[in-house]
């Protein structure tokens, strides 16, 4: 039963001609399945319908093949044969009740154009400003027929997305994209029209809102996708002349590190004060992000009218399912997103995203899992299963055979149950992680099929005499000393008298030597700098050596906001 405190959440608001059933919004974002993989794409969107969601939107679509993101799955609208593979994905959405939404894109400096070969075009010659790979192309500086183009690709995307069966069209005008340079006068040298001032700077947006909207013709609303930024007045300024040009407001903020950021670094509705400041200024639906995972500060940024939309990524991919349990007085039940951003990193490797918390997440279709149900046995109660190990996967293995109708014994040697990640919570920045455990001792506490035995180590002769029809090993793993990592392929040479720890012993808080200690990360994930910080919180000094170009260079975010934390540490961000 719905609780009265969250009854703003599940009020419908219209949005141009259309109408959100709910204020639950899957803003665009990455998938790592594109346009290659069309039914996947569908399957995991409508996933998140059926789980409540009002709006769902696709990732960045392309909409000419100078806007080609090769090695990254994208969606795209070049032609008519792409509408037909957009449109699984919008009857899978619609059929559960959302809108669909589509965030067109056009790519500019960032990009290389590496599987269409077309030169990409920005608002300079330059080469390509993507920093993670450094791609031996140029980019083509754009002349007035170039903009026109802009304006007529845009606006044939529009006309197909309304074909596919879109219910929102984007203008994407941030995260360092083609637009986005058009607006950063660091990029903008432009002495026409399109540059200068912010009038001038920001045209291009009002052209391009100015054709989408006729080239959708009433039938879907129009979005943009803008950051704002109490940093930089003149944000506000620009946001105030089109306040009422689109029918909705998609607010970002500029420096990735916030928006995107990991637990470790950023705090749920991190952008309120930016996008608070906004929507004072307009009359239109805003919708924000803010790794929302409570439905108290969700219901208070609707109230306080900060914002108008829940807009969410990693909410809605750890629990497709999040508002159908707040509306049905569920809480407990919803697997609350961690922010380790494994998601991220997936799709900038070009896979299926995955998700720590769900791992049905990118499997909707090709194993055909949901997040909420399983297969039943035909006849529960015959074969018994013993699981030893009770760390995040012993524990989803046993909520799941639990569910399924086995009778499982769960066998844990300590007397913490969570495994890792009990100890991983521990460390700085890490508090969130553990709702993996949290979550999966929940359920399997309402299972009466699921006996669970603590501080109960088990040999072969132990499993043996059980006497299961099954048998599941989650004993985990432990790091090694010796230095091999992901780039040095020999062990060191330590010196006599060196004391040589490994991560374990962080983990399980055991007391280690003062003075200066050196942390070497051959890792390049979360836990190095993350191990470097807990011993300086232990007074140690210490030196954070990594093989790699940057600490925590692996794609998960995290060396964005390593910069507040570490001296010396130079993270990136994307520049509008």
């Amino acid at each position: 039963m719905l609780d009265s405190r969250y009854d703003c959440l599940f009020e419908p608001i219209e949005i141009g001609p259309v109408t959100a059933r709910n204020r639950f919004y899957q803003v665009p974002h990455c998938s790592g399945m594109g346009w290659q993989r069309p039914q996947m794409l569908a399957a995991m969107r409508g996933m998140k319908a059926e789980g409540g969601w009002g709006v769902v939107c696709t990732e960045y679509c392309s909409v000419h093949a100078t806007s080609d993101d090769g090695g990254y799955p994208y969606a795209r609208l070049w032609d008519e044969d792409d509408i037909r593979d957009n449109a699984l994905m919008t009857e899978a959405v619609h059929a559960h009740g959302a809108l669909a939404g589509v965030e067109l894109w056009l790519g500019g400096s960032f990009i290389a154009n590496l599987d269409s070969r077309v030169p990409p075009v920005g608002i300079i010659s330059r080469p390509t400003s993507n920093t993670d790979v450094y791609h031996p192309v140029q980019s083509r500086r754009l002349d007035r027929s170039d903009i026109a183009e802009l304006r007529r690709w845009q606006s044939a995307a529009a006309r197909r997305a309304v074909e596919a069966g879109f219910d929102i069209v984007y203008v994407y005008a941030t995260h360092g994209y083609l637009v986005s340079e058009f607006l950063n006068p660091d990029t903008n040298d432009r002495a026409d029209e399109y540059g200068g001032s912010f009038v001038n700077r920001y045209r291009i947006v009002h052209e391009l809102i100015d054709v989408t909207r006729e080239a959708v013709a009433g039938k879907a609303a129009v979005a943009v996708r803008i950051s704002v930024d109490l940093a930089n007045p003149e944000r506000y300024d620009a946001f105030g002349v089109m306040a009422e040009l689109p029918d909705l407001w998609d607010l970002t903020v500029p420096d990735y590190s916030i928006e995107m950021g990991s637990s470790r670094y950023t705090r749920e509705a991190g952008l309120q004060e930016h996008v608070g400041k906004a929507k004072a200024m307009t009359t239109k639906p805003v919708v924000a992000v803010g790794r929302f995972t409570s439905p108290d500060t969700m219901a208070r940024v609707v109230r306080e009218g900060i914002q108008d939309l829940i807009g969410a990524a990693r909410p809605s991919i750890a629990d497709p399912f999040l508002p159908r349990k707040i509306e049905e007085g569920r809480i407990d039940d919803i697997r609350e997103c961690i922010g380790c951003n494994i998601c991220y990193a997936h799709n900038s490797l070009g896979v299926p995203i995955r998700c720590t918390q769900n791992p049905t997440m990118g499997e909707e279709h090709r194993r055909g899992w949901h997040p909420e149900r399983v297969s039943r046995l035909s006849a529960p109660g015959q074969e018994r299963v013993l699981v030893v190990g009770a760390g995040p996967a012993g524990l989803e293995a046993a909520r799941v055979l639990g569910e399924r109708g086995f009778p499982v014994v769960l066998a844990e040697a300590t007397r913490d149950l969570g495994g890792r990640v009990v100890r991983e919570s521990r460390l700085p920045g890490l508090g969130e992680w553990i709702r993996v455990r949290d979550w999966r001792v929940g359920q399997i506490g309402k299972l009466p099929n699921v006996e669970v035995f603590r501080e109960s180590p088990m040999n072969v002769d132990d499993i043996l005499e059980v006497g299961a029809d099954h048998v599941f090993l989650g004993t985990g793993a432990k790091w090694t000393t010796d230095g091999v990592g992901r780039i040095r392929n020999l062990p060191f040479a330590v010196e006599a008298g060196a004391v040589v720890v490994s991560a374990d012993t962080m983990l399980a808080d055991e007391e280690t030597p003062s003075g200066h200690a050196l942390v070497f990360d051959d890792d390049h994930y979360y836990l190095g700098p993350v191990i470097a910080l807990a011993l300086r919180s232990r007074g140690n000094s210490v030196t954070l050596v990594t093989p790699a170009g940057r600490a925590s260079q692996r794609p998960t975010v995290d060396s964005l906001g390593l910069s507040e934390y570490i001296p010396g540490h130079a993270g990136r961000t994307s520049p509008v």
